[in-house]
């Protein structure tokens, strides 16, 4: 069982430093014989296997994908290195920022720059920006001139009753778009909130939970008696907070170079604890076998120097483990796991997310015309969001010298990417539509110098409503599967601020049951 708090890499086998000669040989000779099989070479599934081997355990780490990282992915275009996938970690908790630290990658954390984010398509209004002062788009100040310009006065007026109406009882309102439109009307809710919580969260906000989006806002409701009022006491103490020293200045952080360093880093390191990584490797059945586990999988491996033409040999084999680590997107993991666990209760919506990363040769660019990005107004333009990632990031705008590097997100949550049906090159031009409507600039097929399309499976976000209660209950069933252990975003929650300490729990848990012959939550 995990001692020390929930989540952090503080656990029982921190004991084993302080053990008699006699028991660390007994406990590195059970160790030994243990064998973990980590399906899913994503940042659950790396961490998994980190913890699992650096106590002795064998591990072999499966991957169907040609490389790891999961939707952390690195590209190259026309000779600029960049992120296809996540750019960034979230500094809450601390847990990213301490892997990284551990892995000798502290001196590389950067802040985004570049400014805020624009808003765009907001009804019978120009493009703006994002307004400051908010959380998930409710402003503290529905009169401030950055938020007027954009819910225009009716808006403001309508959002200032918010302070003539009685506070609601904590918890009365669980849905975060009922609660805005209920305390501010349509225009805030529609204008400010709900790009947000599409860009952030891919989700419209009657379906984000307003206590798990923004946790002490209900309470804060209640105590100031408005919702205006909520925010700007939440962002006071966040204030004081980060003054203190006690959290980051910055909600989110990057890595010079990109975020696979993160992953290279993992993958350095699970080499020097010998473990085994397959990469285009995928297991097609998991089973019981006795009080062990049998993974049968395929590698497809491409020979180069064959003449025939059939070059894909496809190799079937049977791995016997007495440990698993399921760490794959949610419907490969549920596939697999029907046949052992059962009760897991109903699927969560798992869409399909398409990144367009474009290289462009575009001066007019340089002047950042929409800052470090650009949210949408929902329905209004076929992307959800774009990042401006030359303005954000300053290694990015290094390295590609006098091009930029904008991405371009489709699909969410219910609404399939506009992307998913089309090929490279048509994705790539559509893309680049998009990009022209949302920067403001027109930019024309002979500036693409080079584009890559990233698709992605996005786990529910944890944000949801009803979400954290499915995700509790599939927990609990699995925990009662010895020898069982299932990370990654679909159980943990979406982003590496929550899979990380989440795959370090359970992996804990796993090597416990393994060692111990416990089977505790830890």
């Amino acid at each position: 069982m995990a001692t020390g708090t929930p989540g952090t890499t503080t656990s029982r086998f921190e004991r084993i430093d302080t053990m008699t000669d006699h028991a660390a040989p007994e406990l590195a000779a059970r160790a030994a014989e243990q064998h973990v099989v980590v399906i899913g070479g994503g940042t659950g599934g790396l961490i998994a296997a980190r913890e699992c081997a650096r106590v002795g355990m064998r591990v072999t780490l499966l991957e169907a994908a040609d490389a790891l990282g999961g939707s952390i992915r690195s590209v190259e275009l026309d000779g600029v290195m960049i992120d296809a996938g996540a750019e960034s970690f979230a500094t809450r908790g601390g847990h990213v920022h301490a892997l990284v630290a551990e892995l000798g990658l502290s001196d590389q954390v950067v802040a985004p720059q570049g400014g805020g984010a624009w808003l765009s398509g907001i009804p019978d209004a120009p493009d703006a920006p994002l307004p400051k002062g908010g959380i998930l788009g409710i402003p503290a100040n529905p009169f401030a001139d950055d938020v007027r310009r954009i819910i225009g006065w009716r808006g403001a007026w309508r959002a200032y009753v918010d302070r003539l109406r009685p506070p609601l009882t904590i918890g009365h309102e669980r849905s975060l778009g009922k609660l805005v439109r209920s305390r501010m009307g349509a225009r805030v809710h529609d204008r400010l909130v709900a790009p947000v919580t599409a860009g952030v969260y891919s989700a419209l906000p009657d379906d984000v939970d307003t206590e798990i989006a923004a946790p002490g806002l209900s309470t804060a409701l209640t105590r100031t008696g408005s919702l205006s009022g909520a925010v700007a006491t939440l962002l006071a103490e966040r204030r004081g907070a980060s003054a203190e020293g006690k959290a980051p200045g910055s909600a989110v952080l990057g890595l010079v170079g990109g975020m696979g360093r993160l992953v290279a880093a993992l993958h350095a390191e699970l080499d020097t604890y010998g473990v085994e990584v397959r990469t285009e490797t995928r297991a097609t059945s998991l089973r019981r076998d006795g009080a062990g586990w049998v993974v049968a999988c395929e590698t497809t491996a491409e020979d180069p120097d064959s003449v025939d033409d059939e070059a894909d040999a496809v190799a079937d084999e049977a791995l016997h483990a007495t440990g698993i680590v399921v760490a794959t997107p949610e419907p490969a993991a549920r596939a697999l796991l029907e046949s052992s666990v059962s009760g897991l209760g109903p699927a969560g919506e798992a869409p399909e997310i398409e990144i367009v990363s474009l290289l462009l040769d575009a001066p007019a660019l340089d002047a950042a015309p929409r800052g470090s990005g650009v949210l949408t107004v929902p329905g209004s333009h076929i992307a959800k969001a774009l990042t401006h990632s030359t303005a954000k990031w300053g290694w990015v705008r290094a390295a590609a010298g006098d091009r930029h590097v904008v991405r371009v997100s489709f699909g969410t949550q219910g609404e399939p990417a506009a992307t998913a049906a089309l090929d490279d090159d048509a994705a790539a031009q559509l893309a680049l539509t998009q990009a022209s409507a949302l920067l403001g600039i027109e930019l024309t097929p002979q500036q693409l110098v080079a584009a890559h399309r990233g698709r992605f499976v996005q786990a529910q976000p944890s944000s949801l409503i009803g979400a954290a209660e499915r995700r509790t209950a599939a927990r609990d069933v699995v925990r009662k599967i010895p020898g069982l252990a299932v990370v990654g975003a679909w159980m943990a929650g979406t982003g590496l601020a929550q899979v990380i300490p989440d795959a370090v729990a359970e992996s804990d848990r796993l090597r416990s049951g393994l060692l111990w012959g416990e089977n505790e939550r830890g």
